[in-house]
């Protein structure tokens, strides 16, 4: 039988450290190709490129590896890379290893996650992997291991068909992490506002901040596990209905 084909994604860009150390978590599980943004796309969610043409480039990056960057999204790089790029679906696709987290609410801005969703679109198992640590000098050695083994249990035992895996991981050394604890999404969200600031031609100009507030006290969320020193491993589903309210408004609205 051949190899499992493996795809990297992500969305820092093709030259970010995480995306290094993700090629080194599966570089041997499979016969690996890397389709990434040519620059940092965080926060693009699940965008398209539909106005402009895209442009892919083969690099040198990762020695022997087939690696090329795009000039779209991380969903353009997945569509492309199943479309123009590779000789058959993928097996697995694998996206990050993302600078911060992707936890909880994060998952709807990231752009780590989308790539990983259009992959599951795809039929495509995938997962999306994340350090807790916006610093472009984080340390991932402890990811390269914990990514490797979540992508052995994919390639051996699957997951359920229609979903993706969401992957944080909490910035400790490997020796201080106590394990992994598959999850709920929290429910929390960014509290934000605005700063308004004047650029030196007395134009007004705005600048987004804000804290991230976790208003979910269960145990079982990725939000608790991180804080408790534990990987959170989410199921995700990109189907989006609400099946809890289709009864509410079959019975009680009038159509």
């Amino acid at each position: 039988m051949s190899k499992p084909l493996i795809l990297v994604v992500n969305d820092d860009g093709v030259t970010a450290p995480g995306i290094k150390a993700l090629v080194e978590a599966v570089k041997d599980l499979g016969d690996v190709i890397v389709v990434a943004p040519d620059s940092p796309q965080s926060g693009m969610g699940h965008a398209i490129t539909i106005n402009k043409p895209l442009r892919i480039d083969k690099l040198k990056l990762f020695g022997e590896i087939p690696t090329y960057q795009c000039s779209g999204t991380p969903a353009d790089c997945v569509k492309i890379a199943v479309d123009k790029i590779l000789h058959r679906k993928p097996d697995l696709c694998v996206s990050g290893i993302n600078h911060g987290s992707n936890s909880s609410i994060n998952i709807i801005y990231s752009g780590t996650m989308s790539a990983a969703m259009e992959a599951a679109l795809e039929g495509i198992p995938a997962v999306g992997f994340s350090l807790l640590n916006y610093r472009m000098d984080a340390d991932f050695s402890a990811c390269i291991s914990i990514a490797k083994q979540i992508c052995q249990e994919i390639i051996a035992k699957g997951i359920p068909t229609s979903t993706l895996l969401n992957v944080n991981i909490p910035d400790l050394k490997e020796s201080e992490i106590k394990g992994k604890k598959v999850c709920r999404q929290a429910v929390a969200k960014w509290e934000e506002e605005y700063m308004e600031r004047q650029d030196p031609f007395g134009r007004n100009y705005y600048w987004l901040t804000g804290k991230f507030v976790n208003h979910d006290q269960g145990e079982d969320t990725d939000e608790w596990a991180l804080a408790n020193g534990y990987v959170s491993i989410v199921p995700v589903q990109f189907d989006l209905t609400a099946h809890f309210a289709l009864s509410y408004l079959n019975e009680r609205w009038t159509l």
